[in-house]
């Protein structure tokens, strides 16, 4: 029942996002393993589309925090307000917009460490801490945020202490040219008819709203309750392991490894690939994990952790090459 609820709402998806079917399985799977996820692209790929897109076929709440460099982090946590009645007076603390299920942090490399640094608690421990008190988010809660590759004047690169909270770093690239056609298409079907005046359009709801009931919340428990028992054998735990601790003492596998990798992934990569190929076995209708599980997840696992050196990144490496030569040095189990 879960698993046929998830596949309605991944086919909802793909009916308003064309040509990103592996975008959408992308954020699908971090929802299930209840991870975040930083979505990477060129302007205009559909990148905010796709994070309220799945927010709008959701039975959840959805908050949009728009980063900018004059951004606060009260501006996101929320902060203690000053109450004066006309019998006491008290500190009441009014919720930013962290406090929703789905959060979208839009452009978040546009605001300076101290706003990102926000983020950390939530993304980690799922609560905020502020004037010494401590509030817990609720149950389903995520967030993603977005990132343009190219965009370097005015931007704050991540921290690496963040970038590793990420479950996920998924790249979106450019349609294909009929899947372009079919977009144009879309979004012409979108438009508001002539006959239609502004007063006959509701304003509490969007355009994208979607006419259908919306997936509950319990879906997603009860999915991820099923993937926790997922079968992974021994060998294939060793497997995950093996593909991590080798990202570290990249020497012992290659000399092209060796020049190209910095610093490693942390023990959050094999918890990951862990978690992803379990969501991602289960979302293909099996019981158990099998080694392309954790190949189809590892490069969206791995490309965020990796930090190459100045060597690679002067022969234009990237890091899904350097994923692509793990997976072919490390043997399969």
């Amino acid at each position: 029942m879960a698993l046929q609820q998830i596949l309605e709402l991944q086919d909802r998806m793909q009916q308003s996002i064309i040509g990103q079917e592996r975008v959408i399985e992308r954020l699908l799977l971090a929802l299930l393993c209840n991870g975040n996820v930083l979505v990477e692209g060129l302007p205009g790929l559909a990148k905010t589309r796709a994070v309220k897109s799945l927010a709008d076929n959701l039975e959840a709440r959805f908050r949009r925090i728009q980063f900018t460099p004059d951004l606060l982090p009260a501006d996101i946590t929320g902060t203690e307000i000053f109450y004066q009645g006309s019998d006491s007076t008290e500190f009441r603390f009014e919720p930013g917009p962290i406090f929703a299920n789905i959060v979208l942090g839009d452009e978040i490399n546009r605001a300076p460490a101290k706003v990102q640094a926000a983020l950390l608690e939530a993304m980690e421990e799922h609560q905020v801490t502020v004037a010494g008190k401590t509030h817990s988010l609720p149950p389903l809660f995520m967030v993603m945020a977005t990132q343009n590759p190219i965009e370097h004047e005015g931007t704050y690169p991540l921290p690496e202490a963040q970038r590793d909270r990420f479950l996920m770093q998924v790249n979106i690239a450019y349609p294909s040219v009929e899947d372009e056609v079919r977009v144009i298409e879309l979004v012409r079907s979108e438009e508001p008819s002539n006959s239609e005046s502004p007063s006959a359009i509701p304003m509490t709801e969007s355009a994208s709203t979607p006419h259908k009931p919306r997936i509950s919340q319990q879906s997603i428990f009860s999915a991820r309750q099923e993937i926790r028992n997922i079968h992974v054998s021994e060998a294939l735990a060793r497997y995950m392991a093996d593909l991590v601790y080798a990202s570290r003492t990249p020497a012992r596998f290659s000399e092209e490894l060796g020049r190209w990798l910095e610093v490693g992934a942390s023990p959050r990569a094999s918890l990951a690939l862990d978690r992803c190929s379990r969501a991602h076995a289960w979302l293909h209708r099996r019981d158990y994990v099998d080694p392309e599980d954790v190949q189809e997840v590892a490069h969206d696992v791995l490309r965020h952790r990796l930090i190459l050196s100045y060597q690679a990144q002067g022969e234009g490496i990237t890091p899904d090459q350097v994923t692509d030569s793990l997976l072919q040095q490390v043997a399969l189990p």
